[in-house]
Formats: C-alpha cells, sequence, structure tokens
C-alpha cells in the first residue's frame, strides 16, 4: 500500500469515529492533521481491542500483536499491507515519534483487560498517563516546541485532565457495561461510595465534585502548555482540550447527572469551541 492511500484510509478512520478530537484535529495544517491521524488510527485500535466483546485472554494476545506491530515501526519493517502501520512508518521518519509512548498506551490498555481497580488517586493518574497522557506527549512530538523538556510534562498533565473527565462522564457506562470502576478505593470510602459505585446520592454527588475539582487542576496545569506551541497547534490543543473541559464544567454543574446518562456536548458547541481556539488561541 502506499503512504497517500495509507493516510487517506486513517484520515477516513478519524473522521468517522474521532467525534471529539476530529474538531482539533481539521485546525492543523495538512502534513500534521494527516500525522495526527495515524496517532488516532493506532491509538483507536488499541482502544478497541481493550473494549471489544472477545475474552480477556484473546485480547490480550490480541494486544501481545500490537506491541510486534509497534517493534515493527521501530525496526523500519512495518507489514506493507496494514494502512495504519504505512501511515505511522511514515510519521516516525518525519517526526521525532516517542514509540515508548505507544506502548504505554498498549500497557493501559492492559490494565483494563486485567480489571485493574486503582486504591489511591495517584494509582488512576498512572493509568491516565498510560492511556492519555502518552497521546499528548505524541502529539507533542508532531507539533514541535523550543522547550521540550518543560512542554513534555504539561502535555501529559493534559492527557491526564482529560481522561478523569472521561471517567467521570462515563461512570455509569464503564460500570454497566464494560464491568469497570475507575474511582479510587480511598475516594470512594471517604465518601461512603461502595465498589459499584452505589450509596446515598448525595455521597456520590460528593465525590464527582471532588473528582471534577482534581481534574480542574490538572486542566489548568495543562493550559500552560499553549504558549509553547505553534499558532495552528495551540489551535488544535485548545480546541481539543476545551471541549472536554466544557464537558467538565457540566459537570460540576450538575454531578449527578453522570448517574442518570452520558453527558455530551451538541455539535454546534463544540464548532464554538475550535472556533474560538482558531481565533483567540485558547479554550
Amino acid at each position: 500500500m502506499n503512504v497517500a492511500d495509507a493516510y487517506d484510509t486513517c484520515e477516513r478512520i478519524t473522521t468517522e469515529q474521532a467525534r471529539n478530537f476530529s474538531y482539533g484535529i481539521k485546525l492543523l495544517p495538512p502534513a500534521k492533521r494527516r500525522a495526527m491521524s495515524a496517532l488516532y488510527a493506532m491509538a483507536r485500535r488499541i482502544d478497541d481491542i481493550g473494549d471489544g466483546s472477545a475474552p480477556a485472554p484473546e485480547k490480550l494476545d490480541a494486544l501481545a500483536g500490537v506491541r510486534k506491530q509497534i517493534a515493527s515501526l521501530a525496526e523500519g519493517a512495518p507489514d506493507g499491507d496494514d494502512a495504519v502501520l504505512v501511515a505511522l512508518a511514515d510519521v516516525a521518519r518525519r517526526w521525532p515519534l516517542p514509540l515508548g509512548a505507544l506502548e504505554e498506551l498498549v500497557e493501559g490498555c492492559e490494565m483494563d483487560v486485567n480489571g485493574t481497580h486503582y486504591a489511591t488517586f495517584d494509582e488512576m493518574v498512572g493509568y491516565c498517563r498510560r492511556v492519555a497522557g502518552s497521546v499528548g506527549r505524541l502529539s507533542l512530538s508532531l507539533y514541535g516546541t523550543a522547550e521540550p523538556e518543560t512542554a513534555a510534562p504539561l502535555a501529559d498533565a493534559l492527557g491526564v485532565a482529560l481522561q478523569v473527565t472521561n471517567i467521570l462522564r462515563d461512570l455509569l457506562e464503564d460500570r454497566d457495561v464494560m464491568g469497570r470502576v475507575y474511582l479510587p478505593e480511598e475516594d470512594r470510602e471517604r465518601f461512603g461510595v461502595g465498589a459499584d459505585l452505589r450509596g446515598p446520592a448525595d455521597a456520590l454527588t460528593a465525590l464527582v465534585c471532588f473528582e471534577a475539582a482534581r481534574a480542574e487542576a490538572w486542566y489548568e496545569r495543562g493550559f500552560a502548555l499553549l504558549p509553547m506551541l505553534d499558532w495552528r497547534s495551540r489551535a488544535c490543543t485548545a480546541a481539543m482540550a476545551g471541549i472536554y473541559h466544557r464537558l467538565l464544567l457540566r459537570i460540576q454543574r450538575d454531578p449527578g447527572a453522570v448517574m442518570r446518562g452520558r453527558i455530551s456536548l451538541p455539535g454546534r458547541e463544540k464548532l464554538s469551541v475550535a472556533l474560538r481556539a482558531l481565533t483567540v488561541g485558547g479554550p
């Protein structure tokens, strides 16, 4: 498969499946937009394995296969018939892509498959760094910055903020469909919420508010990345993070809503966030 066709496939995957991230990715110049689409397509591949219906041993085998695919990128010998790998190999030739961050993403997915629970918030943050901070660091390698050592932990922090928002938004779905509870044991016990997230409504509301405030602190830290990026990369990041931050603000206004259904933003509000990011460079 030629590189152009490979990128086309990745862009199609991104357009069809990146409901929130696509608003930001579209603000990048063409070469970076295509590279980001390749990264998203690989992240989607990993997520789909973890969230699929196969038995856990089969999922772990499939993730081991993805590890081999990542290794093939490092060796410069990806499967020439795999569009995502062909595109990613081209990305790795053009940018200083930290392939270890892709391996962290696989590791985070393995934690999901193995049903890992988190005793403390720091443990949960370790998971968030793997499944989202890694994506922030990968994205930063495409954006470029004059301050890489300072910017990398900020990109990581922004990923943590987004993932904690995801966890709060998806409490019901993760528990009822995936059988997963991410909120740490020490926090649940502090507010009198059971391991199954059941308990007095006011206790759960207080727990959600507590975790939302923590997420807000991670956003505050992560948004310090924006001035370190060029205009288009800044707009992309501000749009993607801004959409999730709006979700967090909704949760903070009505924390009980996360136990009534999945919170989402209408398309017009997402577009408004993206346009603001493009015009003023911030969320």
